[in-house]
């Protein structure tokens, strides 16, 4: 249960934010950490999509765990995101990256080629007996173009060093399976901002948000209202932010996160192609953007 409890609550995806040469802002970094750990966010999750990791170099990615990791010094749990499609180059990575402060790593399922769900099951499998922290499985089909089933995720769930799963499907039937079916050390949270609310009233421990960058305080406290069972204060929590929720999504990944960010003067709104930044249209209503 040790992870199940260590990882309640909200995590945070939290972006990686870029100067005006587009390189790492560890300045910024530091900012937006701290914004999140200030307003109630109960860990951080660096290095994942919301982190533009498809355009991070390795080196870079060594520097912003570790920058990551120094300047959380302690104070909330840092999960890792390490991932891809080739599953010895995932094991490679596990041995070059610095683990020794990461309370686990997510790990997304294998993108593009498509493996059948025996394929994942051994993917996985591999990566549980090699990662040096508890692993997290991630299954988003919007990105990978291949769902994990709940069959594969229950197979998995009961392998050592298998902690638990990110499920941003959108199949509210297949997580209610696996919510249905887990052992009581599996941990299971959503990965989608949206539906975070229905599925924690399933029975999910928990969110990795990426609304959470831009407004930490308000998103975490609809993920613990309905953790206590309040639901009728997170509805109300979670109908001022649905407008956000359409922004930080309307064109891609973190734009709308980075677009938000820029506005409260927390980053520079850059990124690194093929991402780019939310056309004026979005932007505009980004700017206008009012809770109430």
């Amino acid at each position: 249960m040790e992870l199940r409890h260590t990882l309640r609550g909200t995590g945070v995806a939290i972006i990686t934010p870029f100067d005006k040469n587009k390189t790492v802002d560890y300045i910024a970094l530091g900012r937006v950490i701290d914004f999140n750990l200030d307003n109630g966010v109960n860990y951080i999750v660096t290095l994942g999509t919301t982190g533009e990791t498809p355009v991070l170099s390795r080196e870079e990615k060594k520097q912003i765990i570790e920058f990551t990791t120094d300047h959380v010094a302690g104070r909330v749990p840092v999960v890792v995101g390490i991932g891809g499609n080739d599953t010895n180059a995932v094991l490679e990575d596990f041995k070059y990256l610095p683990l020794n402060k990461a309370a686990a790593v997510l790990s997304a399922s294998p993108y593009y080629n498509k493996p059948s769900q025996e394929g994942i099951f051994q993917h996985y499998k591999l990566l549980a007996e090699c990662c040096p922290v508890p692993l997290i499985l991630y299954n988003v089909p919007g990105r990978t173009g291949k769902n994990m089933d709940a069959t594969t995720t229950l197979r998995l769930s009961e392998l050592p060093n298998i902690a638990g799963i990110k499920e941003a499907s959108g199949d509210m039937l297949q997580c209610i399976e696996i919510l249905k079916h887990r052992n009581e050390n599996f941990l299971v949270v959503s990965g989608d901002d949206a539906l975070a609310l229905p599925q924690l009233a399933c029975g999910m421990d928990g969110v990795i948000s990426v609304a959470a960058n831009c407004f930490p305080k308000q998103f975490s406290d609809m993920v613990n209202f309905c953790l206590a069972g309040d639901f009728k204060a997170a509805v109300k929590q979670n109908n001022a932010l649905t407008g956000a929720y359409h922004l930080l999504f309307a064109e891609n990944n973190p734009a709308g996160a980075k677009a938000f960010l820029f506005e409260m003067g927390m980053i520079e709104n850059e990124m690194r192609l093929p991402v780019v930044p939310l056309s004026s249209l979005f932007h505009e209503q980004v700017k206008a953007w009012d809770s109430k």
